[in-house]
């Protein structure tokens, strides 16, 4: 579906004060992606431990995919005194933001080869702590834009993408910069990552948190569970059955309701299939970039600071994309992009170690990483109800994380295993693992596309009226 409104029109939405707390908390959500990804791999490797036990360290991702279990309670339960002091989504922001600082400060004082199942078990509780904060932050999000404001949805999501990578990609240099600095090893760099993590708590305590009917539509759904189940009472476990239908039935029915069952089992689908194959290279690449030959500090140049900047840029070229042409054209787009920038890494794989094909690597990764990402944040926001929207993006999110975690988990089994340590062949299969979504995202375009087109028309209808 193409927009008619021009390029001044929509760089202005960027004027917008709410887009930069979106892209602040992106930060929040971003960042500690770094602490138990990226850093913790490096350390792991320059600690001898095989690639193997590196991906399978992965599984403490494994948070981000099962976190739709309770965000059903991020819509509904309020925190006593956080949550009056900062409402609904701030409260739950700063209570996962709070446990990411405790951990994220303990691993700095653990020996990791000897306390390898402490060091896993505070990654995983920043795995849940940080996917927990995340429901809250894309509801934050989403809740921050009136139904009137579709236009701003792709800048919004490019606010959100570019943050992120802002969070993991300029934030994440800095570790590795330390790293190869003789006064730090990486316990050091934790208690560096820690104070960070205390720098953005404050934007969640001085954010503005949203309006919101959401408790209005609570009641009423509520209501009318209480006089289809009980016809006569109205006790103490009546009105229980009836909160419990709403927080944990009613987001599903209106999901399923909303978008008809076989068209939603087509979206559940795509979403999970669509990044396998990028995080297969995500999840080896920093051990990939080790073993080629690239120092700790070439790292922090090309994939941290090289891709943050890169991928903000390509961001808002892609939410300009998106805007003008449609999302699901963007998702087509990207998904080719991201089997291109995929096959690079098999050329650094065979030339070796050449600094010039690192930074073109990285210049089409940032592309695919930014512009697949736009494109999806904005798809997923797109297609979630208000009265529930930290239940509805995080279940689908979290299907698109299943993948990019407990599959890629096995990342370094694939390589040690399957593949004998083919680096080359390693990244042409990765590649190839985007075709399955092409093809499926190609057989439901139409479904997409009248998904898309009411999703406008809603919002100029809201305006009308």
């Amino acid at each position: 579906m193409q927009i008619n409104s021009s390029l001044s029109e929509y760089l202005g939405y960027y004027k917008d004060k709410r887009l930069l707390t979106i892209f602040l908390f992106g930060l929040s959500s971003g960042f500690p992606w770094v602490l138990i990804g990226s850093v913790m791999s490096a350390w792991l490797k320059d600690e001898g431990l095989s690639r193997s036990m590196i991906g399978l360290f992965g599984v403490v991702f494994s948070a981000y995919t099962i976190n739709f279990l309770w965000s059903p309670l991020l819509d509904r339960l309020k925190l006593p005194l956080l949550g009056n002091l900062l409402g609904q989504r701030r409260s739950w922001i700063l209570l996962g933001q709070i446990v990411t600082f405790t951990a994220t400060l303990s691993l700095g004082f653990i020996t990791l080869k000897d306390q390898l199942f402490l060091a896993a078990l505070l990654c995983f509780l920043i795995a849940l702590a940080s996917a927990t904060h995340d429901i809250a932050i894309d509801a934050f999000r989403i809740d921050s834009l009136d139904t009137t404001e579709s236009e701003k949805a792709t800048a919004a999501a490019a606010m959100a993408t570019s943050g992120w990578w802002s969070g993991y990609a300029l934030l994440g240099a800095l570790p590795f910069f330390l790293a190869d600095l003789p006064s730090f090893d990486w316990s050091q760099i934790y208690f560096v990552l820690a104070g960070i993590v205390l720098l953005l708590m404050l934007v969640t305590l001085f954010a503005k948190e949203p309006k919101s009917h959401r408790e209005l539509t609570h009641a009423q759904l509520e209501k009318e569970y209480q006089s289809k189940l009980f016809a006569n009472g109205n006790s103490v476990w009546q009105r229980l059955l009836a909160w419990l239908a709403v927080t944990l039935v009613e987001p599903f029915k209106s999901f399923f309701t909303k978008n008809g069952v076989k068209t939603a089992f087509a979206l559940l689908a795509f979403i999970f299939l669509f990044k396998v194959g990028e995080a297969f290279l995500a999840r080896m690449s920093i051990v990939f970039y080790k073993e080629v030959g690239f120092s700790n500090t070439q790292i922090g140049q090309y994939s941290k600071l090289g891709t943050g900047l890169i991928t903000i840029v390509f961001a808002f070229l892609g939410s300009i994309f998106n805007h003008k042409y449609g999302i699901v054209k963007g998702l087509f787009v990207s998904g080719i992009a991201m089997a291109a920038s995929n096959l690079m890494f098999s050329w650094i794989a065979i030339a070796g170690p050449q600094e010039h094909l690192y930074a073109l690597a990285i210049v089409v990764d940032g592309f695919t990483q930014a512009w697949s990402l736009v494109a999806m944040v904005a798809f997923i926001s797109m297609l979630c109800d208000r009265a529930f929207s930290a239940t509805h993006y995080a279940l689908l999110a979290s299907l698109s994380s299943l993948s990019r975690t407990l599959l890629s988990a096995y990342s370094g089994v694939v390589i040690d295993d399957w593949l004998d340590g083919n680096w080359a062949l390693f990244f042409a299969v990765t590649a190839m693992m985007v075709i399955p979504s092409l093809l499926f995202l190609y057989i439901i375009r139409h479904k997409l596309y009248a998904i898309e087109k009411q999703f406008h028309q809603n919002s100029n209808a809201t305006k009308g009226a």
